[in-house]
């Protein structure tokens, strides 16, 4: 049976860089998953872009992973500051709740230490109740890490992550190192060795509903 599945992104990308193989094999799977970022991180561009550039990667890269592009949405909560906007950030999960019934929830990892991954976590908390929560790890934003959940994948998984990243080209451009190749797989590596596989995506699964 397939399972409805909501995935928390606080910025464009967050979604792809924390669980992207996890989201590629979960639509292999047949289930349905939808994407929100909270904000489309227009201060994060390179001098002279569009304002909606990341709107346009975004949906690129979330393409390649097989997300539809009804189920993808982008808000525009300012960068750094989704600490006053807590309560609104909360009324739109909850609509997303009402909407999509998720029995999976992907959020950042309570150790993330950036400001807006951290108001999501926490407000994912208290919106998703009654879902299963697992938390993505971005470990440039973490000091540890709490790996508690592992989703094993194939090549195909990771490889369309890191070709879904590469749709992010101001990032790329900006030679963030997190979008590397040797990193992508290097991450998948290392949990797939801690997960008894190949490849694998670690997470901080907090609550698991079955």
């Amino acid at each position: 049976m397939s399972r409805s599945i909501l995935v928390l992104a606080p910025h464009t990308d967050d979604a792809e860089l924390g669980c992207g193989g996890a989201i590629a094999k979960a639509v292999e799977a047949g289930d349905r998953v939808a994407v929100v970022a909270f904000s489309d991180a227009e201060q994060s561009l390179p001098a002279g872009s569009a304002p909606d550039r990341l709107h346009g990667e975004m949906r690129a890269s979330l393409r390649v992973l097989g997300v539809s592009d009804d189920a993808i949405f982008i808000e525009k909560f300012p960068v750094r500051n989704f600490d006053r906007h807590r309560q609104a950030i909360l009324d739109k999960m909850i609509e997303f709740r009402t909407r999509f019934a998720p029995d999976l929830v992907f959020a950042p990892a309570g150790q993330d230490v950036h400001q807006d991954h951290d108001a999501i976590h926490r407000e994912a908390l208290r919106a998703f109740r009654r879902s299963s929560i697992w938390c993505y790890e971005l470990p440039w934003n973490q000091l540890s890490a709490e790996t508690t959940g592992f989703i094993v994948l194939d090549e195909r998984h990771v490889e369309a992550k890191f070709r879904a990243l590469q749709c992010y080209e101001s990032q790329v451009e900006l030679d963030r190192p997190y979008f590397r190749k040797e990193l992508i797989y290097g991450m998948a590596t290392m949990r797939g060795v801690q997960a008894f596989s190949r490849y694998a995506e670690a997470f901080q699964a907090l609550r698991t509903l079955a």
